[in-house]
């Protein structure tokens, strides 16, 4: 379907989408409220999970205003795709911010979208702005055939300065239409002109946004180590906030959460809001937060988060999160696994966390039973079970995959539901000292017999006292 062939009022959709589909999922069960939190569907083609979220506490208006520009409309279309009670509210927003765009084509699809979710949820559809489209479509052409034309003037003036420039202005051009792939390359062609530290970090925060947003994170590293490399860096605690949190990105996109949470913590308080076009002081707080307690130990919580004053900062904004921390550090996992499953709807609902939360969870909630055993010598299981929320039953199996990875040395009595503490074979211990003092001294006792042969055959190397008095 031609973009341009719109009709200013809103038509019946595409053939395939009924009024209780939701993305060619049947949507009775959520609009009813017969769907309990998070439901998901597998689609066995493309090896992936869709998940709809229907018992949100997500503040739509609240939440969006954290953010701005591309990474705005990003997340609020995400929340549109998975979250069919705010679908509506969340695309007539996107399709606002847009406005404020060159971005035409993307304007259509949400479009597009919002009228099928209006179908479908039998509500009312606003007309497309199609005075704006025509207006802005026109504009887009001129300021391309401009742009292009003024970069090949500067081209054959050979003025470096205009060059970079030039590729500047067209990457800010692409960017603001949509078009990725060729802002990505205009951004990368100014690095040959980058004449101060000022153009070199414009130049790797220009390209890490765009790779970031096309879901590009293989290429954040290098730029970062370049511009984190940049002698007379300007602003550097905002700049290298940017960094860091661009960095602590791609590290969460790979599973190293260890790392991500290091990144996030030495996040300076002075970015604040510079980076809204990418995350938010909420978010930074929010994800690392949770990545902490997924991967750090009580000592690590307590020198890394707790005596943070730049994190402290950032926590004001996520009490839940501050309060979840303290909930953890104080042994209080009940109440602290209660606060997590209370934001796990809202956490789907991220663009960049989404994927991660369920492995979040599951490292928290390890860390929290390696935690609640290790003072003890045994631990009754059904004590234990109450105080995670849970039965033996289900404590059980986590408690072996726990021994099993070594995580926690202890054997479970079955019979009488009780952990205790494996006691060590001090016999079996003894042995394998000795036989590893042993092997330690027959290599130290050949190293001595092979320099006593050496001595003796005049093979060692003499150090003339007349020379080394001269180099002194």
């Amino acid at each position: 379907m031609n973009p341009m062939d719109v009709d200013d009022e809103p038509g019946t959709p595409p053939p395939g989408i009924g009024p209780i589909q939701w993305h060619g999922v049947p949507l009775e069960g959520f609009l009813n409220g017969n769907s309990e939190g998070i439901t998901e569907f597998t689609n066995k083609k493309k090896k992936t999970d869709k998940y709809f979220v229907t018992n949100q506490k997500l503040d739509l208006e609240a939440y969006s205003a954290n953010y701005t520009g591309h990474t705005k409309i990003n997340r609020l279309t995400f929340i549109a795709d998975h979250c069919p009670p705010l679908a509506v509210e969340a695309l007539k927003m996107a399709l606002s911010e847009l406005k404020g765009t060159g971005d035409t084509v993307r304007y259509h699809d949400v479009y597009q979208q919002l009228l099928r979710v209006s179908q479908s949820q039998n509500v009312h559809c606003p007309p497309m702005d199609n005075s704006w489209y025509n207006a802005t479509s026109d504009a887009a052409k001129t300021k391309r055939n401009r742009l292009e034309q003024e970069l090949k003037n500067y081209k054959n003036n050979l003025i470096k300065e205009s060059i970079r420039m030039g590729h500047n202005d067209l990457g800010d051009f692409y960017y603001d239409i949509g078009d990725l792939a060729n802002a990505m390359k205009s951004y990368s062609r100014t690095r040959d002109y980058c004449t101060t530290s000022k153009h070199i970090i414009d130049m790797c925060l220009n390209v890490i946004k765009v790779s970031i947003e096309m879901g590009n994170f293989s290429q954040i590293q290098p730029h970062f180590v370049k511009a984190e490399q940049t002698p007379e860096m300007p602003d550097r605690n905002i700049t290298m906030g940017k960094l860091k949190c661009a960095m602590a990105l791609a590290d969460m996109d790979q599973g190293q959460f260890k790392k991500a949470a290091r990144n996030l913590l030495d996040i300076s308080f002075e970015m604040g809001s510079h980076f809204s076009d990418v995350i938010s002081p909420n978010d930074i707080a929010v994800y690392g937060g949770l990545l902490s307690l997924a991967s750090f130990d009580r000592m690590e919580l307590k020198k890394n988060v707790f005596e943070n004053s730049d994190f402290r900062q950032y926590l004001e904004a996520e009490p839940q999160i501050r309060e979840l921390l303290q909930s953890f550090y104080n042994s209080k996992y009940q109440k602290c696994l209660d606060l997590l499953e209370n934001m796990r709807s809202d956490l789907k609902l991220d663009i960049h966390l989404h994927e991660h939360v369920d492995r979040i969870y599951q490292n928290i909630r390890q860390k929290a039973l390696v935690q609640y055993f290790s003072p003890f010598l045994s631990v009754d299981m059904n004590k234990m079970a109450a105080a995670f929320n849970t039965d033996v039953a289900q404590l059980e199996p986590e408690l072996a995959s726990l021994i099993t990875e070594n995580h926690i040395q202890a054997r479970i009595d079955s019979h009488n539901k009780i952990l205790k503490v494996k006691s060590a074979d001090q016999r079996s211990n003894i042995f394998e000292t000795s036989i590893k003092m042993g092997t330690e001294y027959k290599k130290q006792a050949h190293f001595a017999m092979l320099r006593i042969k050496l001595m003796r055959a005049d093979l060692v190397v003499k150090t003339d006292d007349r020379d080394h008095r001269d180099h002194r």
